[in-house]
């Protein structure tokens, strides 16, 4: 059964396990309880996961080949705890190829690693979804110039990985900066979020793709995000859901930030 795309979420560093014996701090529960029902909500179990997250960039699209990613704790001045959570899901090296031949038809250079290890955009989201690791995940990466419309068309050339039951998250925030909290934040993040979401769920398609890849021009985008990395994500998830329709699927305000969530069929 064809499968939507998502953009959730991923919360901060490992905000959801940092207390190892009980549950998260409450300013991120609403966020847990949402990925926690990420894949329950879809219509049928997916055979695979393809994640892009805000924290892999590479030159070119890089596909991760690897049958057993380690994971890269790339966050810090935590409780040493966290960094030796697991999240031991297997690769898809074959999906990551097929993604990269994808790509590469679409006129997108793209290279192999099975070296570096899945980031905290991959793990942490994803090991509150799923917590018995037991779908194989692919992790793609972001194109180091960020470019928006061309993150939206490998989107698109991904799209048909859907009929194959294959997932698509992009996982980043929606609103991402990182040097202003609480109540100096939420009133402009709230405008930005009503302005990203009229954007997102655009009932055309083209108009769609044309006002999310202007996000810059967006009220607040260059308060949301000071630098883009966290936003492309969801260009990735927006252009694989192709003309299916759009809704936000999550909203909370965590450390006076509104963020939100969205799904594509």
């Amino acid at each position: 059964m064809k499968q939507p795309t998502l953009f959730i979420p991923h919360g901060g560093g490992p905000c959801f396990f940092m207390n190892p014996d009980g549950p998260c701090d409450a300013v991120w529960q609403p966020m847990e309880a949402y990925l926690q029902g990420i894949i329950a909500d879809l219509p049928e179990r997916p055979t695979a996961i393809l994640i892009v997250s805000g924290h892999w960039e590479e030159p070119v699209f890089t596909v991760h080949t690897g049958e057993k990613p380690a994971l890269l704790y790339d966050y810090g001045g935590f409780p040493e705890h966290t960094y030796r959570l697991c999240f031991d899901a297997p690769g898809a090296p074959d999906l990551a190829r097929q993604a990269a031949v994808l790509l590469n038809k679409a006129g997108f250079p793209t290279i192999e690693t099975n070296t570096r290890g899945w980031d905290h955009g991959v793990f942490i989201p994803l090991k509150v979804a799923l917590p018995d690791a037991d779908i194989p995940v692919v992790q793609l990466s972001l194109r180091a110039d960020l470019d928006p419309a061309a993150h939206i068309a490998a989107g698109r050339a991904l799209a048909s990985l859907r009929d194959q039951g294959v997932l698509i998250i992009g996982s980043g925030m929606s609103f991402h900066n990182m040097r202003v909290r609480g109540s100096a934040a939420t009133p402009p993040s709230e405008i930005w979020d009503a302005a990203l979401t009229a954007a997102v769920t655009d009932p055309d398609a083209t108009e769609r793709a044309a006002r999310v890849a202007a996000w810059s021009e967006l009220p607040n985008g260059a308060f949301a995000h000071p630098r883009e990395e966290h936003l492309l994500p969801l260009m990735i998830a927006l252009g694989a859901g192709g003309d299916d329709a759009a809704v936000r699927t999550h909203n909370s305000n965590v450390l006076g930030w509104e963020v939100s969530g969205y799904r594509f069929g």
